[in-house]
């Protein structure tokens, strides 16, 4: 636009800076770097989650998901991640608006927890199910690391013992051409999707994978039948299967499995409010994709409250 008019880039920035866009006047300006709110965005269906902006500094930000990710959508910005700051900047918003909100989607932090219960008295709580899914998931991946670097040392220690015998150590190699190394590198994708969407390459890895290493299969079957929880329509049988899946983890004596176990049945009440609307925290996650490619686009954030003024513009 600059080059088109004849104008300095630098000096066009600076002018829309301060004489056009309105910053100087802006009314939030003060404490924009600490919260920023908007009453009037508020809705009945709302997202709570935290994204870094500038440095690697959290903050949070509830969403309206009616407005799905455009105008209208950002209802406060708060920096920081602690239940206190968050439910000091919320209140904030008079409790007549507070009180008419149905349901609030988040990850399974407590601190987000305690900060929707404290700020929306009358609000149902969901866990995204993107979040659970996404904790099994490590699960059997932390499995998969380990077996892995057990997998180079034992390779290590044979390249050693040849070494001292002055032979030249070939490791075997499968009949996809996968040492057995490559072969649990190469299957972190494998893992992560369901056996229908595999390719044929993916299959043939598969099966190779679990013969070698049927605790992996136990593993990855276990973290399938968790997914197939979310298939039900009925809160009722998921939640039998989801009881069911938990004493399954104890029987199966898989550890990396445990840690994801217990917080799923910390959080199984929140867990389960998702077969109420199947709602997920996915307009709060394309919300924070948003204000990545904002970011990117802009070729970072030098000026924080300007950042945070153009994104009012765009988002509140």
């Amino acid at each position: 636009m600059g080059s088109y008019y004849g104008v300095k880039a630098d000096k066009l920035r600076r002018h829309y800076k301060k004489d056009i866009s309105g910053f100087n006047n802006w009314d939030q300006k003060d404490h924009s770097e600490e919260y920023l709110y908007f009453s009037v965005n508020m809705g009945e269906y709302l997202s709570l989650d935290e994204t870094s902006l500038s440095q690697g500094e959290l903050y949070t930000y509830l969403t309206n998901k009616e407005s799905k990710g455009k105008k209208g959508s950002l209802i406060a910005s708060i920096k920081g991640t602690k239940a206190k700051e968050i439910t000091k900047i919320i209140t904030k918003i008079p409790l007549a608006k507070r009180i008419k909100v149905k349901e609030v989607t988040i990850d399974m932090a407590r601190n987000m927890e305690a900060a929707v219960k404290a700020c929306f008295p009358n609000a149902q709580i969901v866990t995204d199910r993107f979040h659970v899914v996404k904790l099994v998931l490590d699960s059997v991946q932390h499995l998969r690391v380990k077996l892995r670097w057990k997998a180079i040392d034992q390779e290590n220690e044979a390249i050693k013992e040849a070494k001292s015998n002055g032979k030249r150590f070939k490791p075997k190699e499968f009949e996809n051409g996968d040492t057995l190394k490559q072969l649990l590198a190469r299957s972190r994708y494998i893992l992560a999707k369901k056996e229908k969407n595999w390719t044929e390459n993916q299959k043939q890895r598969a099966i190779i994978l679990f013969q070698e290493f049927p605790e992996l299969k136990k593993a990855y079957e276990h973290c399938m039948q968790l997914r197939n929880v979310y298939e039900n329509t009925s809160k009722v049988r998921a939640e039998i299967q989801l009881n069911k899946w938990i004493e399954k983890t104890t029987e199966l004596k898989i550890e990396q499995f445990y840690t994801a176990a217990n917080s799923i049945n910390y959080n199984k009440v929140n867990i389960l409010n998702f077969f109420n609307n199947r709602s997920t925290n996915a307009s709060a996650e394309s919300f924070n994709s948003k204000i990545k490619l904002f970011r990117a686009n802009l070729r970072g954030v030098s000026d924080l409250k300007f950042f945070l003024f153009r994104l009012t513009k765009l988002f509140a």
